[in-house]
């Protein structure tokens, strides 16, 4: 009767209106994301730009790690439809803008035009992703942030899937620009969302003023106990997998495969492992806890980036990209989930937005500043050493979670 009560109760939870809101969200956040990544590298590869300018451009994503400067505005300032939704609605709206300007760029002849339309994206990305962040910490009951997590992160796939593996197969048809214009309009969906869903409630010591929005937050912050520590884990827990996600677009053109193979395998094939992984992380999570789910999926995130040396010797293989891919977005799955949850569960609902981005922005240094060298790195050792270095680099990440409590599951 109990375990039956449970999953009548789970259920009604996981169809909840609250839960296909964090859904809808999460599928606008992780749509443009790697129209300035992956997808954005193999049109810059097809063009024959070199791997060294391919790896800078991954600059470009500095708005993910400098968010926090500007958060405080989100938790200070309401706009016409709300504190949250305001804001979503005007950066939604100007990335389905910015989105279609970088279809219009040529890698070829005009990459720094291409490079300021990606910039723009980044910048539109990131503050959406920090309102986002705050509106679910705010809008969901604490018991539900573990679960919530997962539902953001299946949204957040999807959305990645429809750019990435659908806009791969799409520019072996139509062309990237095309591609572009159609992920611009996809952006109706998260504007869709943003005018139905509800506004949160304020917490109450929310800022009033511009310099509490700025200082409460970090001062706040930083009175937690192992607050740099924390800092400190969640800058390295993924920065192994993050280094080699950096260079795996121009790694599977290297090995010969075509657009449509990366997009249908690597994509449309690695996108349900990815939903089994999230939906596994969440059951884990509920069962241990936070905590020690991370030093499970931290293991499993090291070994699947090893997986890529496989494929480095296999070379133009479908079946070992096949178990390579399925292997790495299982891990990437788990692990997702119990990070997003971990850095939910550290926030103050009085300062959510520029607290989130704080924490967000740290864990996005790896894939920004850290991956703008891995071009040169990637090229001067080989693709084989590249992952070795890698697999290697994840292991601080894990040196740093026995400094946690594994029985504290918060």
């Amino acid at each position: 009767m109990k375990h039956s009560n449970f999953i009548r109760e789970s259920g009604s939870v996981l169809f909840s209106p609250r839960m296909l809101i964090t859904f809808a969200m999460g599928f606008s956040c992780g749509l443009p994301l790697l129209l300035t990544i992956s997808v954005l590298q193999i049109w810059m590869r097809q063009a024959g730009v070199n791997l060294e300018t391919i790896g800078l451009m991954a600059l470009v994503g500095l708005p993910y790690t400098l968010k926090f400067l500007w958060a405080p505005l989100l938790d200070r300032y309401s706009l016409p439809l709300g504190r949250r939704r305001g804001w979503l609605f005007l950066t939604q709206i100007t990335l389905m803008l910015c989105i279609g300007g970088l279809g219009y760029s040529d890698p070829a002849n005009h990459p720094y035009r291409m490079a300021l339309f990606a910039l723009a994206v980044a910048f539109f990305s990131a503050t959406q992703d920090a309102v986002v962040d705050a509106y679910r910490r705010e809008h969901l009951p604490e018991r539900e942030l573990g679960l919530g997590s997962t539902i953001y992160v299946y949204g957040y796939r999807i959305g990645m899937l429809l750019a990435s593996g659908g806009g791969l197969i799409l520019a072996d048809q139509l062309s990237f620009p095309t591609v572009y214009l159609i992920m611009a309009g996809t952006m109706f969906i998260g504007i869709a969302t943003t005018l139905l869903a509800p506004e949160p409630e304020m917490a109450t010591g929310a800022p009033q003023n511009l310099s509490e929005a700025v200082i409460k937050p970090f001062v706040e912050f930083f009175k937690t106990e192992q607050a740099l520590l924390m800092l400190l884990f969640i800058l390295l827990y993924k920065l192994g997998d993050t280094l080699a996600s950096a260079m795996t677009a121009p790694f599977y053109v290297d090995m010969g495969f075509s657009a449509t193979e990366i997009g249908l395998t690597v994509k449309l094939y690695g996108f349900w492992a990815t939903i089994i992984g999230a939906l596994i992380g969440a059951g884990v999570i509920l069962k241990i806890g936070i905590r020690p789910s991370l030093w499970v999926f931290g293991i499993l995130q090291m070994v699947s980036t090893a997986g890529f040396m496989l494929l480095a010797l296999a070379g133009h293989s479908l079946p070992t990209l096949a178990l390579v891919i399925t292997f790495e977005n299982l891990a990437a799955g788990m692990g997702t989930a119990a990070f997003m949850a971990f850095m939910a569960s550290l926030t103050d609902k009085r300062f959510t937005a520029t607290q989130f981005a704080l924490l967000t922005s740290i864990m996005g240094v790896p894939r920004v500043i850290l991956s703008a060298p891995t071009g040169f790195l990637a090229a001067d050792i080989g693709w084989f050493n590249y992952f070795l270095f890698c697999t290697l680099i994840a292991l601080p990440g894990l040196w740093l979670l026995r400094k946690f409590n594994p029985q504290n599951t918060g």
